[in-house]
């Protein structure tokens, strides 16, 4: 950075400003550091009405601060969001390894007010004069980088977003795909693709809903699936009303699935690859949100999405992927439930189907239905948890047998075409689809109760978990797992052959 430049952002006491009471604003730095900057942002129209900043530190900081709050003023929502660390030290004429913190700095206040302004409510961008724009929610991993540049290449203008759900001190953030270091990895991808990006922080909604609902499970005796309550009541509605809000007629995911049409509207399906199909999990989006979604990814294999990464020189071509709930990356789930949900480790019995006590546990959150490992006991066959009950802090284990079932028990069902168009349901994420049958002719709709009639008996139907309701490929509908039919069980023909 030269003298002359260092002087004059030094001396931009125009934008060193209080900001409005109406503007947008976003910190970075502090306490590790000894470094802060703050940038606020009045916004009308989609453009930049004035940028100020402030900043605290040394003169690299300050002096980004100030080169941050030059460029954004007077520029649109989304050229502002092409701002990043190399655009602040370019303005500044190159900065020293150590000035490129304080770029980052710059940039990262930046970024935060950006995402005020996308949580606002506020229109951010009009349509495109001519042409379509696509909003692409990216976590910074292959995937979503992949969708993005397929999106790119379709001839769509490609908006990026990340979600901020998540930040624990005992996470590993790096391996989260919602964290505060996922949102800068994100954005580093995004950039390197001369893409715009925004972040969106929903965590106060994800605690709520997603993380309040895990904890409340558990603590009931169910096994809940947050990512179905996350993408369905969450993440996704959010990003399409962000869309809505900048212009763009379409959300992209980095997700393997696909759409379908019946004639009677859209709907989901799984995508091509049966080993990354990920549709179970989106299977709570309504049709009305189905039909904003685009998933590039849908006829793709994974080593086809990497190779794809590696060509366009990607730098998350190899990144290795996340296998935990981004809430527990880092961390296992009995020292979440302890830390969030006070579910420590309480002894209690552990029961045949009879009521005979066997054995001891150290909680009965610890164990969900069809569970195999981790019981404790041996005998002539293997043992699995048949059901847990949370008030008397009881599980009781049984053999596989005992543990299939013929029928299930739905709750809280929402169905998207008449009961008599199911015939396959998935009971678990990447479980294969079953033949059955909804035993009530009802019509499309929310109904507190349902039962399932499989065509062949399943073990380990666990409460909590997504029942995925199909029409051939096609999802028609979702429930929650309530209880499978002890009657059902008996009269199943594997439990006929043990007794």
């Amino acid at each position: 950075m030269t003298t002359d430049l260092l002087e004059h952002y030094l001396g931009d006491s125009a934008r060193r400003r209080s900001a409005a009471a109406s503007a947008h604003s976003g910190a970075a730095g502090g306490a590790p550091c000894g470094d802060l900057v703050r940038v606020s942002l009045e916004l009308a129209g989609g453009r930049i009405e004035a940028a100020s900043f402030d900043a605290e530190g040394c003169a690299a900081s300050r002096a980004a601060a100030a080169a941050v709050a030059e460029l954004a003023d007077g520029e649109s929502v989304l050229d502002a969001a092409r701002v990043g660390r190399d655009e602040v030290a370019a303005a500044l004429g190159g900065l020293t390894s150590q000035g490129l913190h304080a770029a980052d700095l710059a940039a990262d206040a930046l970024h935060r007010a950006l995402a005020a302004a996308a949580a606002s409510g506020e229109a951010l961008a009009a349509p495109p004069a001519a042409g379509e724009r696509t909003l692409v929610a990216m976590s910074g991993g292959v995937d979503s980088a992949v969708a993005a540049l397929l999106e790119r290449e379709r001839g769509a203008e490609v908006v990026a977003v990340t979600l901020k759900l998540w930040q624990d001190r005992r996470n590993d953030g790096e391996r989260s795909c919602c964290s505060p270091e996922a949102v800068i990895g994100a954005r580093a991808v995004a950039h390197s693709l001369a893409i715009p990006h925004l972040t969106l922080d929903l965590e106060e909604t994800f605690r709520r809903a997603v993380v309040g609902e895990f904890v409340a499970g558990y603590r009931a005796g169910r096994t809940p699936n947050p990512c179905v309550i996350c993408n369905g009541e969450v993440r996704i509605a959010a990003m399409v009303a962000l869309a809505d809000r900048l212009g763009a007629q379409r959300l992209a995911t980095g997700h393997y699935a696909r759409i379908v049409d019946d004639a009677a509207g859209p709907l989901l399906a799984p995508a091509a690859d049966p080993a990354k199909d990920q549709s179970y999990m989106l299977a709570a989006l309504d049709p009305e949100i189905v039909g904003r979604l685009r998933f590039p990814l849908a006829g793709l294999q994974k080593p086809e999405v990497r190779e794809i990464a590696a060509r366009h020189g990607l730098a998350v071509a190899r990144k290795p992927e996340s296998q935990d709930l981004c809430f527990l990356a880092g961390e296992g789930k009995r020292s979440f439930l302890r830390r969030h949900g006070g579910l420590g480790d309480r002894e209690g019995a552990i029961v045949d189907r009879s009521g005979r006590r066997i054995g001891r546990h150290r909680g009965h959150h610890h164990f969900t239905v069809g569970q195999r490992r981790g019981i404790g006991l041996g005998g002539p066959q293997p043992l699995y948890v048949l059901a847990t009950d949370a008030a008397r802090n009881e599980v009781t284990v049984g053999t596989r047998a005992e543990l299939e079932t013929s029928a299930v028990g739905l709750r809280d069902a929402t169905l998207r075409r008449d009961a008599a168009a199911v015939d396959r349901v998935r009971l678990r994420y990447h479980a294969p689809a079953l033949g059955c049958r909804v035993e009530e002719q009802v019509p499309a709709g929310g109904h507190e109760r349902l039962t399932l009639r499989l065509d062949e008996p399943f073990a380990g139907a666990a409460p909590g978990q997504t029942a995925c309701l199909m029409a051939g490929e096609a999802i028609v509908g979702h429930a929650t797992i309530a209880a499978s039919s002890p009657a059902a069980r008996r009269s199943s023909p594997a439990a006929r052959a043990s007794s």
